[in-house]
């Protein structure tokens, strides 16, 4: 049965490719967002949501750019564990947050992370010696950690609170809970089983030690601090009535984020926005959509910039040293050293010797 089933999968990734069914799921998730857009903001005028815009209390936007900061800062951790995960000590971590910042930040906007995001990561790495195959294993350690938070906080949320899944999955609420506490076993047996024996996983010349199980639960505390920021974020700039619980907001804010992950747009663009209409139905539309602009702009957009110019102006430096280092690689001509000291009368002695030498024809 076993050998049939794996038969099977291997004929069709030979005859489709398993990237195929990606691509087909993101036009899937994609499509359904822009209905459920065109439906959601068919009513509501441009004007009312710059008036919500401008109405927000300047005291929450400060807060909340509060909140950005502080999860973008709980990323640069994210590499700098999955530096010393690897062994690479020796790496600083004003590089760690460099890469983090940067890759986060581009990879949040341009789409498809895990390319964008790694191509960014190599550029910085590969200045301080990371080859490709270390910059995979980076890659693979910080997307665990991200997974594993995400696991956290959707396995502990939906177990508290599993209406607030149901809003966007439409689930019972029942179901939601039983998968959210099978969620949250599966993460106790995973610790369990990296608890104490080292676990390497990878095949041929490319494996991985999995973090222990104290690094582990490390890893889980640094994944729930970044998304509770986001979270907090964006619980700052929903509209104050009708009163809704943070918890509840976490658990609808990262199911939105992870459908918008899962579509591959940049920035989760139209996935996120109608995954967060949806759940929060309560709220006035236009209120809501700009509380949801300006956590783009505070998330996304600023970030994005930032990261922009700070590698562009990396770029140059880089550029601007390497063509004064250049000169001094090379120095400056020689002239064969005849054992004669160097004085004014140096140019007249190589007139006369060369005077002196016989010509070509005649030492023939």
């Amino acid at each position: 049965m076993y050998a049939r089933l794996a038969a099977a999968v291997r004929r069709f990734d030979e005859k489709f490719g398993w990237s195929w069914i990606g691509a087909c799921l993101s036009v899937a998730i994609i499509t359904a967002a822009a209905y459920v857009l065109y439906r959601t903001l068919r009513g509501i005028h441009f004007h009312k949501v710059m008036a919500a815009m401008a109405a927000t209390e300047p005291r929450d936007v400060v807060v909340a750019a509060g909140f950005v900061a502080a999860a973008y800062f709980t990323l640069t951790f994210y590499d700098l564990f999955a530096l010393r995960t690897i062994g690479r000590r020796d790496v600083p971590y004003r590089v760690a947050a460099l890469a983090g910042f940067t890759s986060y930040s581009i990879g949040h906007n341009v789409g498809a992370s895990v390319f964008t995001g790694g191509a960014v990561r190599y550029r910085v790495y590969s200045a301080h010696g990371l080859s490709a195959i270390e910059v995979a294993k980076l890659c693979f350690i910080a997307g665990l950690t991200f997974w594993l938070g995400n696991a956290a906080v959707l396995g502990l949320g939906i177990a508290y609170a599993p209406a607030a899944a149901s809003a966007i999955d439409h689930v019972p609420a029942w179901l939601n809970r039983t998968l959210a506490i099978g969620t949250v076993i599966a993460l106790v047996i995973y610790i369990a089983w990296v608890w104490r024996t080292p676990r390497i996983i990878g095949w041929q010349n490319w494996e991985v030690a999995l973090p222990n199980g104290p690094l582990t639960l490390l890893q889980i505390v640094i994944g729930i601090v970044d998304l509770s920021c986001c979270a907090a974020a964006m619980y700052m700039l929903v509209p104050d009535e009708p009163y809704i619980g943070f918890v509840v907001l976490a658990v609808i804010f990262v199911s939105a984020t992870l459908l918008g992950f899962a579509s591959h747009s940049p920035g989760g663009l139209g996935v996120f926005d109608a995954a967060m209409l949806v759940a929060l139905w309560q709220y006035d539309k236009a209120e809501l959509l700009a509380g949801l602009l300006l956590f783009r702009v505070l998330y996304y957009i600023t970030p994005f910039a930032l990261a922009l110019a700070i590698l562009g102006g990396r770029e140059l430096w880089l550029g601007l040293h390497a063509r004064r280092a250049a000169p001094a690689a090379v120095g400056p001509p020689q002239r064969p050293d005849d054992g004669r000291e160097p004085g004014p009368d140096a140019e007249r002695r190589d007139l006369h010797d060369r005077a002196q030498a016989p010509s070509p024809v005649e030492s023939k």
